[in-house]
């Protein structure tokens, strides 16, 4: 598990094939120095084990799903990524649970200067749509944010709308994208256990036959 608060922004260094997915490595002095093999680092919202280490990087294994879920396909060496190390029992919860579990991609539309923040507006696949909400908390390429602006259900384009405080642009790789980069969705675990639910509810399980037949 994870908060969605990045300890510091590391580097990819290389992505090899490896059977229908990629072995990726990454620059990350702090997250490594005290991590251990199988230990979980969450690179840009992606939560992955560590596989191999030196006193620098990390490399993990990223399956064909993972790949065809988050950003990662598109990971080339130089690339900075957001890293956090998995939450320690006992720690302060600085931003929200994030399990690293990335639901999808968004795509930004629009990035809108003020003189200390940005607002970003990031658009939403319908089917995760209905799991934002107005105030409510939004993992973004693994950066804990709260949602600020949501559109309308019945609007024609889906999105949402985050506001970057300085000390955001300043810790994460979210200053350094634009409109048209697609990022990496999580959204909030409480928000998806509700909605699996009310599937439930919507539609009653069928009632089993009745054991021994008439009489």
């Amino acid at each position: 598990m994870f908060t969605g608060i990045i300890e510091e922004i590391g580097a990819v260094t290389a992505v090899e094939p490896s059977g229908d997915g990629v072995r990726l490595s990454v620059r990350a002095p702090l997250a490594i120095s005290d991590a251990s093999h199988g230990d979980s680092i969450s690179v840009n919202g992606v939560c992955l084990t560590v596989v191999a280490s030196d006193e620098s990087s990390f490399t993990a294994d990223v399956m064909r799903q993972t790949l065809d879920m988050s950003t990662l396909a598109g990971f080339a060496p130089g690339r900075p990524v957001n890293i956090e190390r998995a939450t320690a029992v006992g720690t302060r919860l600085g931003g929200h649970v994030v399990q690293g579990h990335v639901d999808g991609t968004g795509v930004i539309l629009e990035v809108r200067p003020g003189e200390r923040w940005r607002v970003v507006r990031v658009g939403v696949p319908a089917a995760l749509a209905p799991l934002v909400v107005d105030k409510g908390s939004i993992a973004i390429d693994g950066v804990s944010l709260t949602i600020s602006a949501v559109s309308a259900p019945d609007a024609a384009e889906q999105w949402l709308e985050v506001s970057l405080i300085p000390e955001t642009l300043e810790a994460t790789t979210l200053a350094d994208r634009n409109p048209g980069d697609a990022v990496n969705l999580e959204t909030d675990i409480l928000a998806r256990h509700v909605q699996r639910m009310l599937a439930f509810t919507a539609t009653p399980p069928a009632t089993p036959p009745s054991e021994g037949g008439s009489r």
